[in-house]
């Protein structure tokens, strides 16, 4: 039987009441990290600041049993040297009793180990690299870029009808066999194929013009990428200066924002996107009101990443407010691997640790549209979509 997370208010309550938490002795902090790509080339700063201001208003209004959670947020700088030493620092020297929140290119390739080593659990709020979601010690709450491929693919074969489906891949470190993997995973439901795929296409390219050039020529009426929002944009204005304006283009939730919306003026024949999560730029609907409330308050930016933070700290407190006894890294390790499903109407699927060597559970996106010349995204879809279990 799937358990529905109470909203923050309610949960609020729970701890005040005091149904659950440490032992009587136990009064100091309870210590949770993250590691996070807080400056570098790309950062990600919203999924962490979500999640602290989740805990900052369980600790206004009494904590864990009256335990406040001391929330630590280090930076890794994009680099590996710096995020092996942020995990150490937040888990060997600050004695963290689990890693929520965390969004990163790199770290947990880089911990995985290290977390199995120090028998710790994280629940990064924005997963990214393959590890993230093949590791028995790390469940992201977010989709993922694979299973959001998956998807999008799904979306564009299946409901768009589209033939002549083509991929230009942006490929960073061993991400390859990861995106491969979801492409197959289409395959299989669909019995399609892509028509040409690019795998050499570069993150941060100056002239996207002879990817463009060579998918065209190769007959693609739909292409599917996994660019970061600069390179989509350079890539969108490069098929506009070769006059193909026909194109659709299936995109992965790297892309969804407000600030992108405004700066595509030509879409082709639209970009599709799933959103990870609830899409943030529906205002009217309720799915986000709790959290649009708690990030306007905190001024932090409406993105996918904080939603993706905030969960993981929601999901973490229902976890921790339903223990008995000490609440320590052995103790919270336990809870997380007996936990049951949680429900939220920001996700598409339920949310649950639980005692898997791998974790990519998450399986739904929200399919979402940006037409040419309206610069906003709309909902094109009135359900979640899914990715059907095999």
């Amino acid at each position: 039987m799937r358990k529905v997370l109470p909203t923050l208010a309610v949960a609020v309550l729970l701890a005040t009441a005091g149904c659950a938490g440490s032992d009587a002795g136990s009064s100091g902090p309870i210590v949770v990290g993250s590691v996070n790509a807080l400056s570098g080339a790309a950062t990600f700063p919203e999924s962490s600041q979500a999640a602290k201001a989740v805990f900052d208003a369980a600790n206004a209004a009494g904590g864990v049993n009256g335990r406040r959670i001391e929330y630590k947020a280090i930076d890794d700088k994009g680099d590996p040297s710096a995020a092996a030493a942020a995990a150490r620092e937040v888990v060997g020297g600050d004695s963290a009793v689990a890693l929520v929140g965390s969004s990163s290119l790199i770290e947990c390739e880089i911990n995985e180990k290290y977390y199995e080593q120090q028998k710790i659990l994280s629940m990064p709020g924005i997963g990214v690299d393959p590890a993230c979601f093949s590791s028995p010690n790390i469940a992201p709450v977010n989709v993922g870029p694979f299973h959001d491929m998956t998807l999008t693919l799904l979306y564009g074969s299946e409901v768009l009808k589209l033939d002549d489906v083509c991929a230009l891949l942006e490929i960073a470190g061993n991400t390859l066999p990861a995106y491969q993997a979801a492409i197959d995973e289409w395959t299989k439901i669909t019995g399609k194929k892509l028509k040409y795929v690019d795998s050499t296409v570069p993150y941060g390219g100056s002239d996207y013009t002879p990817y463009i050039v060579k998918a065209r020529a190769a007959g693609c009426k739909a292409i599917t990428v996994n660019p970061v929002e600069p390179d989509s944009i350079g890539q969108l204005k490069a098929a506009q200066a070769q006059g193909w304006t026909d194109v659709t283009w299936l995109l992965l939730t790297s892309v969804y924002s407000e600030n992108y919306a405004k700066a595509i003026s030509n879409a082709g024949a639209g970009v599709y996107v799933p959103a990870e999560f609830y899409p943030f730029t529906d205002a009217a609907a309720s799915a986000n009101q709790e959290w649009r409330d708690l990030m306007a308050k905190n001024k932090i930016p409406l993105t996918s990443f904080s939603q993706g933070g905030y969960l993981a700290a929601k999901y973490f407190l229902a976890v921790l407010r339903g223990m008995k006894g000490d609440i320590t890294r052995e103790t919270v390790t336990k809870a997380l691997r007996e936990m049951k499903p949680i429900s939220d109407p920001m996700v598409g699927t339920p949310y649950v640790f639980g005692p898997a060597q791998a974790h990519h559970d998450n399986t739904a996106g929200w399919p979402i549209k940006l037409a040419t010349g309206t610069n906003k995204w709309e909902l094109s879809a009135r359900d979640w979509l899914r990715i059907p279990r095999s």
